[in-house]
């Protein structure tokens, strides 16, 4: 009876911990957050201040006491504690008051990850509150959101382009025939125009100001006509303020090195899928998710490159947290797709 109550009473909850995002899911209610991976702490104490968007808030303005602290890098934890805190915050946020049990909590990572950042993971989750801690694999859970056969004897190609990392993947029998897991996604393509700017217009921008120009204006293709925006930034010569107006075409250019390397990671995909998955591919084609598939032209540029239909996921940046749902909703059939990790 004790184990049905605390059963009943413990939510079971599946995090998409991203690099630009951490999206939470409690089964039976369904997405409960989506907020930045972001934490505000007071340099002297350490104190958490703030987290996800009043965190996100303060990026670039903060004053000398306060800091903005991205815990998760290329994917991966890059500050254990923060991480943590970060963690404890978002759980605290989606359990009620009443519930006395501790949840078992379903984690995306990427499928490139060692067993160092896999024990990482699972000691953040549990020291955060949890019971019990699974991992799956981002293109995994993406396919599994998307609502792709995993299960059955076909190749299914996915490309996951998120924050940290872009997640390139063959999937067939609950299994990942191949995977490619590359550590270029939205902050490298928001690097590369922060860079750009500065080289060509002397003009030093924030991360993100750099953000806001990739969702205005980036593409992956020549847009016709071009698109435009207004930038306001620092003047590295003069050191005042000033506005430029910015091209798409610019921002192509900019972009030019991230698209490539997510394109280079796609072509090694293919080279290592067997032959039979790869003509499943080219009839089912490939299946675009993450926040990256909101790139203008993303999906054509692919198309172009590969040959291959490519078909944009409704909803691209929930698709992954939809699988670890899916995943909670009916565990004992997904065990078996879910990864293996030492405990020590």
């Amino acid at each position: 009876m004790g184990f049905m109550f605390r059963e009943f009473f413990a939510n079971d909850v599946g995090i998409d911990l991203g690099t630009a995002n951490t999206l939470v899911y409690v089964r039976g209610k369904g997405i409960v957050v989506n907020e930045p991976s972001i934490v505000a702490v007071d340099r002297q104490t350490q104190r958490v201040l703030a987290i996800g968007y009043e965190a996100k808030e303060m990026l670039g303005r903060t004053p000398e006491d306060v800091m903005t602290i991205r815990p998760l890098k290329d994917g991966v934890i890059a500050d254990f504690e923060k991480t943590e805190e970060m963690l404890r915050a978002f759980i605290r946020k989606v359990q009620n008051s009443r519930i006395f049990g501790r949840p078992r909590i379903v984690i995306c990572v990427p499928s490139g990850i060692t067993e160092v950042e896999k024990r990482a993971v699972r000691d953040s989750a549990e020291s955060a509150g949890a019971r019990e801690v699974f991992l799956i694999a981002e293109p995994m859970a993406a396919a599994i959101g998307i609502g792709l056969p995993v299960e059955m004897p076909v190749g299914n190609m996915v490309i996951d382009v998120g924050g940290g990392t872009s997640e390139i993947a063959v999937i067939a029998l609950s299994g990942i025939v191949t995977s490619t897991s590359i550590r270029v996604g939205g902050d490298a393509m928001d690097r590369a125009i922060v860079q750009f700017l500065k080289k060509k217009y002397n003009l030093l921008i924030g991360e993100r100001t750099a953000e806001q120009i990739k969702i205005e204006i980036a593409s992956a293709v020549k847009l016709d006509p071009p698109l435009e925006t207004r930038v306001k930034g620092r003047d590295l010569v003069g050191g005042i303020p000033k506005t430029i107006i910015l091209s798409s075409d610019e921002v192509r250019e900019a972009l030019a090195e991230p698209i490539s390397q997510i394109i280079d990671g796609v072509r090694i995909s293919l080279e290592r899928t067997p032959p039979e998955l790869a003509a499943d591919i080219l009839d089912r084609g490939i299946i675009l998710s993450g926040g990256g598939g909101l790139l203008r032209g993303l999906d054509q540029r692919l198309r172009d490159e590969t040959n291959l239909p490519i078909n944009v996921v409704e909803d691209p940046l929930t698709c992954v947290v939809r699988g670890t749902g899916k995943v909670l909703e009916n565990l004992p059939d997904y065990m078996k797709m879910l990864m293996k990790g030492n405990r020590r």
